[in-house]
């Protein structure tokens, strides 16, 4: 098992060996010719890239990971639209404690920590249960190994609580599959904190650098070490998805190259 990493500074696809089980779904059976990819017109790539048919026997559950402003609901969108699958997207605009804990952290952090695990818990339950494959805009596992952990590191969530968190998370985590395929938007903080600025969320002004710096470490170490399944990693320093269809193009034949062995 290896994780893919993608990025437009060569047109190659990097790998390294982690150790991971196997997709439920069948593994590729060719790659693309890589030393190519890059250079296809958009057009051509998106033309060759299908929807799920109706010969996928299973509906996969896919989801995209990464460090707030990575363009996890941005590539969610469009991989959506363009392989017809069920988008599943963070709760953000409806959360009540997302103000609140922007403004103090250290007031509110376990109750929205609560919040998203509640809320994960029971995406990951209806994506089980629904017809068509999924795509989901962060995982429970994120919250778990990486924004919990952080704020209790951090001094920003006392022992007692976390501690909770986590004696609730492993509760959960017995009535929950991993993902069939995860995609990783590892960014840089500075890249990180263009795109934040660029969507302009209120209350994001008040993220602190080393705030991100730090989930960053974490997402890294968790990646490291992550067994649940398959990973494809986008570098989003390199690769532009969001306004450059053919980089999305790249995107999506690999991602159909792992979980249908079109290429």
């Amino acid at each position: 098992m290896a994780v893919k990493t993608i990025s437009k500074k060569s047109s190659t696809i990097k790998s390294k060996p982690v150790k991971a089980s196997s997709l439920k779904s069948a593994l590729s059976k060719s790659s693309p010719d890589k030393s190519s990819l890059l250079k296809a017109p958009a057009k051509k790539i998106l033309s060759v890239t299908p929807a799920i048919t109706k010969k996928s026997v299973t509906p996969l559950h896919i989801a995209v990971a990464g460090n707030i402003g990575a363009g996890k609901t941005t590539l969610t969108t469009l991989l959506a639209k363009n392989m017809k699958w069920d988008p599943h997207f963070e709760d953000v605009d409806d959360n009540p404690y997302l103000n609140d804990f922007y403004e103090d952290m250290q007031r509110w952090s376990f109750n929205l920590q609560i919040y998203f695990l509640n809320s994960r818990f029971q995406q990951v339950m209806k994506i089980r249960q629904n017809p068509k494959t999924v795509i989901q805009d962060r995982t429970i596992y994120e919250d778990a190994y990486i924004f919990a952990p952080n704020l209790h590191a951090m001094g920003l969530m006392t022992t007692r609580d976390f501690n909770n968190y986590q004696s609730l998370f492993n509760l959960m985590s017995k009535f929950i599959s991993p993902p069939d395929l995860l995609i990783y938007l590892r960014g840089t903080v500075p890249a990180l904190v263009s795109q934040i600025q660029k969507r302009g969320r209120d209350y994001e002004n008040s993220i602190r650098i080393d705030y991100l710096k730090r989930l960053n470490e974490r997402y890294e170490a968790w990646m490291s070490t992550y067994e649940l399944g398959k990973v494809l990693v986008i570098d989003i320093d390199d690769i532009n998805f969001a306004e450059n269809p053919e980089h999305l193009g790249v995107i999506i034949n690999k991602i159909n190259a792992e979980i249908h062995g079109l290429f």
